[in-house]
């Protein structure tokens, strides 16, 4: 009996010489499809490309956009892990397991901190037609105790469809100092002068790229490019953020009226388009002080810096597509994941580990640590006047329903596509028919039924009637919808019962920015878009609804990982231990044991390494002396046992008792004896971006001591005892509410 594959299309004898091969047509043989780069930037406004308005300098994608269609009516989810799953599913995403951030699992379907592994991804759809699938950059789509060394690897990209993976699995990363990886383990940051991610990025995808033409001439490719920017800290190269320090001493009032009358100019906002409202909370301008001004128009100018790099980078990949003969037939998209953010809070900082850590420093305070801006020390974030002057003319901004949360900029360009160069189109489009769009101008047909429908006819027409009639939306209890021009809205209040919140209805068909409500004056078109809202969480799978704010959801870690552990084990030439595992701070309280092999006391060399030069902590032997050091925020602790260690001594470590008032005390403990201790005026679980290491101190450090690994033969293991407190999660969560 024969057991050869049923398509064999040859004839197999006893011998070679009574047998026909046979192989699957040649790829060269075939028409090329057309190549695919999705460019994803994170926290950008809707307002912050230079071709939506900006005074922000992006002419590469200016360039994208003058060549190609910008849509001005293109809605995302208000936070990124589902923007991105939706946008690679075809899906909304409550109902495949992305209700919020991929950050944890809720205990709920609709909230398991992956995307649910029956739904196929545009990766996975496109590999099986021949294409080479890469992604660059950040990914978010797993729980963040799946970020390890060792995984679970089901959730990470080359699981999901991808070929290959260089990038960072976490929400957001330091530029200079990433934690990343590659396929499925870590790998160091590359060893180079005035290395920065956004360009290691750029050089890596082109890359990819080059080695798939070189290899696979005959195939397409799809590669999506995720950049960290500009999601804080703002980080990219001064003479990037130089060029903008005197260009927002205006202001975000001025700004954001400003960038009005360009949009409007460019045919993007409608003439007659009047701005919403300040957001509440925001101060006007004109009512800030001199410092104030002073500190927060170069915060902006850190974040206009950082734009105007990554869309350089972002040049330089596309020079190499066109050098590789590729760009004329590859689709280029370039959008971003949600509004611009207000987790810098109402001032800002230079460095945003403070705003991450719960810590709140005043425009005085900032105004001395200016020139460190951009810089491996000056991460910055903005103050949420930017983050409403970056989602001009709309309503506040990322984690909100409103148009601030969920408009996001999007240009298309395809030379060889004849689409209507410069051209702005007006139509609903939602992150859910990106992928069906993309399918069907590749003619591939979807494997099962998407959510989202196709606009691909929107590339060259304007026609009213493209696309769908119906959207909703649902964040942390604020809910919207939109249907056939019209939109209600609610922001919810936690806490309380969701029929006493208040919605609002806007015409979109003739109020662009949702600057009018009415109603007031419709009560009927409004009961009847509720009723729709309801209908499409029924079908949806947006239940139950969850009003709890993001950084309790964020403490819900769930029975998993070595945050849920009451005592794990380090040892020496393991993985680096992530920042995303939760247990990289200062904020809980621990027993940390050096375990030694040989006598401490004329060897040495770091034990036990967290952070970077930001701020972390240290666990070291240094002349036989055991030396532990903290730092947050510039604040510099240390502290020494006052005798060297004797020969005997096969233990030795610190006790940190986190207080509630957020600060702590060291014991140094050498055997069971209590040798030295220090009080710390601030703890955190966010002290920097970098997580911890074993033995060593990879990357740089605050330390003024030179630091050298842990000598040969001298530690076994390190062991790490958790003390809990009933707000261990709340505290965590609380310090990383903006890292998301």
């Amino acid at each position: 009996m024969s057991t050869s594959p049923a398509e064999f299309a040859g004839i197999i004898g006893e011998t070679v010489a009574d047998s026909t091969p046979s192989w699957a047509e040649p790829s060269s043989a075939r028409a090329k499809r057309p190549n695919v780069v999705v460019v994803i930037l994170d926290d950008t406004g809707w307002a912050d490309f230079g071709c939506f308005g900006s005074e922000i300098s992006t002419p590469t994608i200016d360039a994208l956009a003058a060549s190609g269609v910008r849509f001005s009516n293109f809605n995302v989810t208000p936070l990124c892990s589902p923007t991105r799953a939706s946008l690679l599913s075809g899906r909304n995403h409550h109902a495949i397991g992305m209700r919020f951030l991929a950050d944890t699992d809720t205990g709920f379907p609709n909230s398991r901190g992956a995307i649910r592994p029956d739904v196929a991804l545009l990766p996975q759809i496109l590999r099986e037609e021949g294409y080479g699938t890469y992604l660059v950059g950040k990914w978010h789509l797993a729980p963040l105790h799946e970020l390890t060394p060792a995984g679970p690897y089901q959730n990470w990209p080359l699981a999901r469809g991808f070929d290959r993976y260089y990038g960072f699995l976490d929400g957001c990363t330091d530029q200079y100092e990433p934690e990343l990886y590659e396929d499925n383990h870590p790998t160091a940051v590359p060893d180079r002068p005035n290395y920065h991610l956004s360009e290691d990025l750029a050089d890596k995808a082109a890359s990819y790229v080059r080695n798939h033409v070189a290899y696979r001439p005959h195939d397409p490719f799809y590669l999506q490019l995720a950049l960290g920017a500009t999601h804080a800290p703002f980080q990219a190269p001064r003479e990037f953020i130089d060029r903008y320090v005197d260009t927002f001493t205006t202001g975000w009032d001025v700004t954001r009226r400003e960038r009005l009358e360009r949009q409007i100019e460019l045919g993007l906002s409608p003439e007659g388009t009047t701005l919403t409202e300040r957001v509440d909370g925001v101060a006007a301008w004109d009512e800030l002080d001199d410092e104030q001004r002073t500190v927060f128009a170069q915060l902006q100018a850190a974040f206009a810096g950082f734009l105007e790099h990554a869309d350089a980078q972002l040049g330089r990949f596309l020079n190499e597509l066109s050098a590789l003969g590729e760009r004329d037939n590859t689709i280029v998209l370039v959008l971003s994941d949600n509004g611009a953010s207000p987790e810098g809070g109402a001032g800002g900082d230079v460095d945003t580990n403070a705003p991450y850590s719960g810590v709140r420093r005043s425009a005085a305070e900032l105004l001395p640590l200016l020139d460190e801006l951009g810089s491996s020390t000056g991460g910055a974030h903005y103050p949420t006047g930017w983050a409403m002057a970056g989602n001009t003319p709309f309503r506040r901004y990322k984690q909100f329903v409103d148009l601030g949360g969920v408009r996001s900029p999007l240009v298309v360009s395809w030379p060889a596509g004849n689409v209507e160069a410069g051209s702005v189109r007006p139509q609903f489009v939602h992150a859910i028919d990106i992928a069906p769009t993309l399918l069907e101008l590749l003619g591939v047909q979807p494997p099962a039924p998407m959510d989202g429908s196709s606009v691909a006819a929107a590339l060259t027409s304007d026609s009213p009637e493209i696309g769908r009639s119906t959207q909703h939306w649902e964040m942390l209890g604020h809910r919207a919808i939109w249907h056939d021009g019209w939109r209600a809205v609610t922001r919810h209040v936690g806490g309380e019962p969701y029929e006493n919140d208040e919605w609002r209805l806007y015409d979109a068909r003739n109020d662009f920015a949702e600057s009018i409500d009415i109603a007031a004056s419709e009560p009927e078109r409004l009961s009847e878009l509720q009723g729709l809202w309801w209908k499409a969480a029924q079908a949806h799978d947006m239940f139950p609804l969850d009003d709890r704010p993001l950084h309790e959801l964020i403490g819900i870690r769930g029975p998993v990982g070595l945050y849920a552990e009451r005592q794990f084990v380090l040892r020496p030439g393991q993985g680096h231990v992530p920042l995303s595992s939760a247990v990289t701070g200062s904020n809980r309280s621990i027993d940390v044991t050096a375990h030694f092999l040989a006598d401490a006391s004329a060897e040495g060399g770091v034990l036990l390494s967290s952070g970077n030069v930001q701020g972390g902590f240290l666990l070291r032997c240094e002349a036989g002396r055991l030396v532990f050091e903290h730092s947050m925020l510039g604040e510099h602790v240390s502290v020494s046992s006052p005798e060297p260690l004797g020969a005997e001594v096969r233990t030795a470590g610190f006790r940190l008792t986190a207080h509630e008032d957020r600060t702590g005390d060291v014991e140094l403990v050498v055997g069971d004896q209590v040798v030295a201790s220090v009080h710390l005026g601030n703890t955190s679980a966010h002290l920097s971006f970098w997580g911890m290491d074993v033995g060593e101190a990879p990357v740089s450090t605050f330390s003024s001591a030179p630091l050298r690994p842990v000598s040969a033969g001298l530690l076994e293991r390190i062991v790490v005892d958790v003390h809990p407190a009933a707000d261990d999660a709340l505290e965590l969560a609380e310090s990383i509410l903006a890292s998301e």
